[in-house]
């Protein structure tokens, strides 16, 4: 009989106490959400390249989705945008039978309130009340799409800030932010949660109305349990401890979701794990840790954590690139599997800083491509996705169909 890769894997990490069962079954349970806006063509701040056979329509978003899922496995939702994924005809509820008929379902709504010329001061920090309350109009009615669509999770980002010292009043700000999320936390549909994101920077220049964590986990203690924070990997100063964060809000059970992406310097939108893969691989053997441990309300919150994607790609391909960013989750979700949980525990409580550490870093060095393709043929998906997907000629029969669009909604958060 042949010995395979995963053989050798497989024996390598039964000598470490590794369950690989386990890890596989856990590997197929993996759910990555992909947005609808990474489908269409939207980049950077200063350009938006068009690429051949981008997403033109919230269906087309949709069947790019379902694609992504059918190539990975682990990739069943997808994130809307609002205003930019209304149906034509409004019937939203026939949205949300498209995605499944295609495969997939609607996953967290996210509004925007910050596009429209009225919100030049602000949405619900905007001095003048016009514009708070059609933020709020429109925040309802996000709530009420959820309800039509099925989804399960509102995400708020907020372009909200101010540009120069005296502007405005900082704490009149902060109360009335406070005063119209209360008003949509109420209006919630049953069982749904809010995800609060922050930002230290950009787009205003002298203050941001939710600069970090700490405010997004304030608020959120005052709304109630169904409010949380939503971290994006790239929402961050240089040289910040992500992780750490992670890890007091798991410990907190205010983990609400992540946008995952990457960086070099800010909020670049780049494929999460393409800059520092070690980062994302700290991340998750965080959720990890909590996820499989005893100690709640860390576990049970880690369980709910909702795994987003929010990149828009510029240069290059949509579907290919978005494959990448679901394989490079699951590989640094794999890896965290790997970590010898009851040996680590103990190098720690022994102190021993140089052995505890380099028991992390051979779960991260570790080549888990032999059980993520044992994994994706239980899964019957391909076992390179990226690859296949290339081989497809996917690419090519979409550019031929849809030609070269122009803008089709998207955005930056």
């Amino acid at each position: 009989m042949t010995t395979t890769a995963f053989d050798i894997l497989s024996e390598d990490l039964g000598r470490r106490g590794i369950d690989v069962p386990h890890v596989l079954a856990r590997l197929k349970q993996q759910h990555i959400e992909t947005p609808s806006w990474g489908y269409a063509n939207s980049g950077t701040r200063f350009k938006a390249f068009a690429w051949p056979g981008a997403a033109r329509t919230t269906r087309e978003k949709l069947d790019d989705a379902a694609t992504v899922h059918r190539f990975t496995g682990i990739a069943p939702s997808v994130a809307i945008h609002i205003p930019w994924d209304k149906p034509e005809d409004g019937d939203y509820a026939a949205m949300g039978q498209y995605a499944r008929d295609k495969g997939v379902t609607i996953g967290a709504v996210n509004p925007n309130v910050f596009q429209d010329d009225a919100y030049k001061l602000g949405s619900f920090g905007n001095p003048v009340s016009g514009p708070r309350e059609a933020a709020l109009d429109h925040m309802l009615e996000c709530c009420d799409i959820m309800r039509r669509t099925g989804s399960d999770a509102l995400s708020l980002w907020f372009a909200d800030g101010t540009n120069y010292a005296g502007q405005d009043s900082l704490r009149a700000r902060k109360r009335r932010f406070e005063e119209g999320l209360g008003v949509v936390y109420e209006n919630l549909p049953e069982g749904a949660r809010m995800l609060i994101e922050y930002k230290f920077f950009e787009p205003a220049f002298y203050s941001t109305d939710i600069p970090d964590w700490g405010t997004a986990y304030a608020w959120a203690l005052k709304l109630g349990e169904q409010a949380q924070v939503l971290v994006d990997l790239g929402h961050h100063a240089q040289g910040v401890n992500i992780e750490q964060i992670v890890a007091f809000l798991l410990d907190e059970g205010r983990l609400g979701g992540f946008h995952f992406n990457n960086r070099k310097y800010a909020d670049d939108d780049l494929i999460v794990g393409s800059t520092n893969p070690y980062e994302l691989f700290l991340i998750y053997n965080e959720l990890t840790e909590a996820a499989e441990g005893d100690i709640e309300p860390a576990r049970d919150c880690a369980r709910r954590v909702a795994y987003m994607i929010d990149q828009c790609h510029n240069i290059e391909g949509k579907i290919g690139a978005m494959i990448l960013s679901v394989v490079n989750c699951q590989e640094a979700y794999a890896k965290s599997l790997l970590v010898p949980r009851q040996d680590l525990a103990q190098a720690r409580a022994a102190g021993d800083v140089l052995g505890a550490h380099e028991l992390l870093n051979g779960a991260f060095k570790t080549d888990v491509r032999p059980l993520l393709a044992r994994a994706r043929e239980e899964l019957g998906v391909p076992v390179d996705p990226y690859r296949d997907y290339v081989a497809s000629g996917h690419d090519a029969a979409l550019a031929a169909a849809r030609g070269v669009a122009g803008g089709s909604g998207g955005g930056f958060q």
